[in-house]
């Protein structure tokens, strides 16, 4: 990236809305320019313009979950297991103690509690050797966060995650408002 490029995403940052018009008068091209710029950084990858949401604005609850995963095969695993788990905003490879670090997020501070410890829960999967559950209190800098909302169709009988809400007691208590990804879920997301 060179400094126009550099001038187009800051300012893309600042306002994903931003109109080619207003990006041209920034860096001092045409709008043909700042178009032909701008399609080719989407092109190859370097940024995606996309709506982000502030987890406070919509009472959500975000959390960091630390893994020590016993292999790459189990690590793998869980991955494949989370792909389309809409609570599940990002996860992260890491080389140290933790190798993994996921960023999740939950309707409800019970919700929550459910996400951190149940069958559905990153920490319950198989070959992890140690995990930590941190809720976020603060959020500094810019409060937004990519939520996979996409995946929240509510369209499924059985999980992502193949984990059965209905027989689980804090489902059934109302503890716990389900996976957004089914037909059972009774939350906002």
């Amino acid at each position: 990236m060179d400094e126009i490029d550099k001038k187009i995403v800051s300012q893309l940052q600042e306002n994903g809305r931003t109109t080619l018009e207003e990006l041209s008068k920034n860096i001092g091209f045409t709008s043909m320019g700042t178009k032909k710029r701008v399609e080719k950084l989407l092109k190859n990858g370097t940024i995606k313009v996309s709506a982000l949401i502030n987890p406070i604005a919509l009472k959500l609850h975000p959390a960091i979950v630390m893994l020590e995963m016993e292999s790459a095969e189990a690590m793998q695993n869980l991955l494949d297991r989370f792909e389309e788990c809409p609570r599940v905003i990002q996860i992260f490879k890491t080389v140290g103690g933790f190798n993994l670090i996921a960023l999740v997020v939950a309707e409800t501070p019970e919700t929550l509690e459910s996400i951190s410890m149940e069958k559905c829960s990153l920490r319950c999967s198989k070959g992890i050797r140690r995990s930590e559950f941190y809720p976020i209190s603060d959020t500094y800098f810019s409060p937004f966060l990519q939520i996979r909302e996409k995946l929240a169709h509510r369209e499924r009988k059985v999980t992502p995650c193949k984990v059965d809400c209905h027989p689980c007691e804090r489902y059934e208590k109302g503890k716990c408002v389900g996976c957004p990804t089914t037909n059972k879920y009774r939350g906002t997301l």
